[in-house]
């Protein structure tokens, strides 16, 4: 009788690990999400305040390779945004639930059981 209530809770525990694990996946592509809305917002803003102020100071593109300068500015600003993206991945692959092996458990217990 023992072994059945441990089968039956190790289920049961095992159900509210599969839920947990799913709560903390959404809430880490939620953040996820969030994080790269907030990198894209930055970086636009980063870029325009860049050509603004070249504008200002009457700069034009052609002595300089503009598009560097722009992908410069770009991945300074989403560096920490990588960073943070590589955490969250890390946290994704390790939000999970571990399946009750039962049949291994019986198994272990079976010269209890018979004799």
């Amino acid at each position: 009788m023992g072994q059945l209530v441990s089968d039956i809770t190790d289920i049961l525990d095992y159900q509210d690990a599969k839920k947990t694990a799913k709560s903390q996946r959404k809430e880490i592509l939620a953040q996820m999400a969030a994080d790269e809305a907030e990198k894209t917002n930055l970086i636009k803003k980063t870029l325009a305040t860049q050509r603004a102020k070249y504008g200002a100071s009457g700069m034009s593109g052609r002595g300089m390779t503009e598009g560097a300068v722009l992908q410069r500015l770009k991945s300074e600003t989403a560096a920490p945004y990588e960073e943070k993206r590589r955490a969250n991945l890390k946290k994704l692959k390790s939000a999970t639930a571990s399946k009750p092996n039962l049949v291994k458990t019986l198994l272990s217990r079976l010269d209890s059981l018979v004799g």
